[in-house]
């Protein structure tokens, strides 16, 4: 059998039916392999990072792994930012690269390249792969293809790279080699922590949880809700956390760090238990005076990745190493049902209306339309809504606004974060859907320009994607940035400083996508576009400067945002005493 037939009947025979790439020559076996192959299609993109980000969207809503193609040399080096992203969210995605034929291949010679586009990509990807390899011998392909797939999947997933030179994709193998699982199933001994927390649990007046990325990749969603509603325990979530707990729920607090609602950092900080449930509490989560964080109670920080947990900053807390489902399900079977504690119910209760993130914009945003965007989406998205978001204002906008529920789905870019990631996310997710359902894909000037060429997919698959992009003419969270720090210099960032925005109603006719220009005084028809059929292309003119409202400054803890409360208001607000940074 020809290698490349056996590859892509492999990837098939997984339940996979689409691999994304970019067709080069050095990859032409496999795509043509993958042209006779009935049940896997390949979808050419038209640039190699989309393949990568679409791969990790068809992963993130298929529950299967993603797979993305391209050729050697600048084919390979342009999936690097996407096989990043999908290492930093832990995304389960094979990468295939095609590589010159193994007697141009310079191995071990001190030369910088003997074949035409040789790159040593296997390498280079090292750091930001759970393992890559590149297949010398044709015996390899079998082998390394199981253990591939086995370890982006176990664990923690990640990405995995396998690099095949041609003269390897083309060779005749014979099906006789199969590995042995060579999966590790480690053994935890979780008694004793797991009775600590319980014995914590009861303890505790005012217990939180925080729910990470962590419950939605071990699938713990429904023993969450159990967990919390049983318990009567508030819940709020971390930006890769949001779609893990439904928002419309009494129990939810919001999001929390430092672009997080007012209302949820505040619950936080005056909790006397955290209960982290799959999130690696960062920078971005805790802000950087460590210090203040929970500083007056403790934390419990659940993860499968154990190196996440003994590598922690934060180390006041106690340590468990495992699933979060399986550990949900293991306290939902064991847990005595806590006696509800009326005072904290009551004080969540209060802080949320007081501090919902409506108020926050009504008081302290002067430029709500992109608020109001999210207010209009959802007025208009049904309980099965899935949106993909990009980096920059928008994001913020959509993560503290959106309010996910039901089965909706909220997909967006949590470490590496990189701009143009929401439209060809959207595809993979579309294609996951078998281009079902509705798919909202917000994203920002700049991170539209980044991906324009996935639009293409778009108009030519009839996929059913919106796409809206928030046009304030500026790469807004970085003038936020300047304006607070550099003096309003917004160098690189405005007309005024080099940055120009293309004219979007052209790019959309180009794609043969319908074209809508929505402004503050005709938004609510943002409601009927939503909801029609079809793809196509929103442009939200947003006037004037926009600014994420609240924010969270530098060295400050997380419940004094800004804008900032009066020192009295906080104090009052406040169950505990409030840090002092001098």
């Amino acid at each position: 059998m020809k290698a490349s037939d056996y590859i892509i009947q492999y990837i098939s025979d997984q339940g996979i039916d689409c691999v994304f790439g970019y067709i080069g020559g050095a990859i032409t076996h496999l795509v043509d392999s993958a042209d006779k192959n009935k049940s896997t299609q390949f979808i050419q993109v038209y640039h190699e990072q989309s393949a990568a980000f679409a791969a990790e969207g068809y992963a993130r809503h298929s529950g299967k792994v993603g797979v993305a193609m391209a050729t050697s040399g600048p084919g390979a080096t342009n999936l690097i930012t996407g096989i990043a992203d999908a290492f930093f969210d832990s995304i389960p995605v094979v990468f295939i690269t095609g590589q010159v034929n193994t007697y141009e291949y310079k191995y071990e010679k001190p030369i910088r390249q003997q074949g035409f586009q040789e790159t040593d990509i296997a390498s280079i990807v090292k750091p930001i792969t759970k393992y890559s390899n590149i297949i010398s011998d044709p015996k390899q392909i079998m082998p390394e293809l199981e253990k591939a797939f086995a370890i982006a999947q176990e664990g923690r997933p990640g990405p995995v790279l396998l690099d095949i030179p041609m003269d390897i994709q083309r060779a005749d193998i014979k099906l006789t080699h199969s590995l042995n699982d060579q999966t590790v199933n480690k053994q935890l001994d979780l008694k004793e922590p797991v009775e600590k927390l319980i014995s914590l649990l009861r303890q505790s007046k005012r217990p939180i949880i925080l729910a990470g990325g962590g419950v939605i990749k071990s699938h713990g969603e429904e023993d969450l809700l159990k967990f919390a509603s049983d318990n009567n325990i508030p819940v709020v979530v971390s930006l890769m956390g949001k779609s893990s707990f439904p928002e419309n729920n009494t129990l939810f607090a919001g999001m929390i760090g430092s672009y997080g609602n007012r209302c949820a950092n505040m619950i936080l900080s005056n909790s006397d238990l955290l209960l982290a449930l799959g999130s690696r509490l960062d920078t971005r989560q805790v802000g950087t005076s460590l210090k203040s964080f929970i500083r007056e109670g403790k934390i419990v920080h659940v993860d499968i990745d154990e190196e996440e947990i003994k590598h922690n900053r934060l180390q006041r807390h106690l340590k468990i190493n495992c699933d979060v489902a399986s550990l949900l399900k293991f306290l939902n079977k064991n847990i005595y049902q806590k006696k509800e504690q009326k005072a904290w119910t009551l004080y969540v209760e209060k802080i949320k209306k007081e501090y919902s993130q409506k108020n926050e914009i009504e008081k302290n945003c002067d430029n709500k339309i992109p608020y109001k965007v999210m207010e209009c989406l959802n007025t208009s998205s049904g309980d099965s809504q899935i949106y993909t978001v990009d980096i920059g204002q928008n994001q913020m906008f959509a993560a503290q606004a959106l309010e996910i529920r039901g089965n909706q789905k909220f997909y967006t870019s949590g470490g590496m974060a990189p701009m143009g990631y929401a439209i060809p996310v959207s595809v993979g997710a579309s294609f996951a859907d078998r281009r079902n359902k509705s798919i909202v894909a917000i994203v920002g000037d700049g991170g539209f320009h980044m991906s324009t060429q996935s639009l293409m997919l778009i108009s030519q698959y009839n996929l059913p994607i919106k796409v809206i992009v928030l046009n304030n003419n500026a790469l807004g969270m970085i003038t936020q940035f300047q304006d607070l720090y550099f003096d309003k210099r917004e160098i690189a960032t405005t007309k005024k400083g080099g940055y120009l925005v293309p004219d979007i109603k052209s790019m959309a006719a180009s794609y043969n996508l319908r074209y809508y220009q929505v402004k503050e005084n005709s938004l609510s028809g943002l409601n009927e576009i939503v909801k029609s059929t079809g793809p196509c292309l929103v442009e939200v003119v947003m006037e004037g400067k926009t600014t994420v409202c609240p924010k969270l400054e530098v060295n400050t803890p997380i419940e004094d945002l800004n804008p900032k409360l009066s020192r009295k208001e906080l104090e009052d607000m406040m169950i505990i005493d409030l840090f002092d940074s001098k």
